[in-house]
């Protein structure tokens, strides 16, 4: 009896190749016969999933994006049973610095979409920036129902607050990737900011 195919482990299979070609070579430099040697495949499977190369970068997002997720809740499964805002908020913003190999690509490989997404046609013209809108989103989230709690000021604005964190990250993340700071540098200077928006009150939670 023929072994049973599952496509969707299939799909995230060559997904995980480009992000590791990608985060060796960069990801304009990434074609369809290079993603098909690194997921161990032929060409013709690859293209028999996702047709395009357009298509392929576009379910490759989503993979990272996926990954970086699982990533984040597995600091909030470390972190306890009930981690509170602060936590999850650190959690967040910890994961997306490249501290190992695995954010270290997520991080390389992400801001290489960005740069596509602007410069790329195809890649335009799809909606990448729905993740970092969702990001912000999220951490917004957070923010407000830390200030619920009375764990920031009542006069923060926690949509600028989550648009200057994330914003910070992002800039640490890269001051890392090229060698400016180590990860624990920026990941103190991210705590730093944290201490200040959360005093003593929050830094428990």
């Amino acid at each position: 009896m023929p072994k049973r195919v599952d496509h969707e482990e299939r799909r995230n299979q060559i997904a995980e190749a480009l992000v590791r070609v990608a985060g060796r070579r960069g990801l304009h430099a990434v074609g369809m016969r290079d993603v098909a040697a690194e997921a161990g495949v032929s060409l013709r499977l690859v293209q028999y999933y996702f047709e395009t190369k357009e298509k392929l970068l576009l379910y490759g997002l989503q993979h990272l994006v996926g990954g970086f997720g699982e990533r984040v809740a597995g600091r909030l499964r470390a972190a306890g049973d009930s981690p509170g805002p602060r936590a999850t908020i650190e959690a967040l913003l910890m994961e997306s610095l490249p501290a190992d190999e695995e954010s270290r690509t997520f991080h390389l490989v992400y801001t290489s979409y960005a740069v596509l997404a602007v410069t790329d046609e195809a890649l335009a013209a799809q909606p990448f920036i729905e993740k970092p809108n969702a990001a912000e989103d999220a951490l917004t989230g957070l923010l407000q129902q830390a200030q619920d709690a009375r764990l920031i000021p009542p006069g923060v604005d926690v949509r600028t607050e989550a648009i200057s964190l994330l914003a910070m990250s992002a800039g640490l993340g890269t001051s890392v990737l090229v060698g400016q700071r180590g990860p624990e540098s920026a990941a103190t200077i991210l705590r730093h900011h944290l201490d200040r928006l959360f005093g003593e009150s929050g830094r428990g939670d």
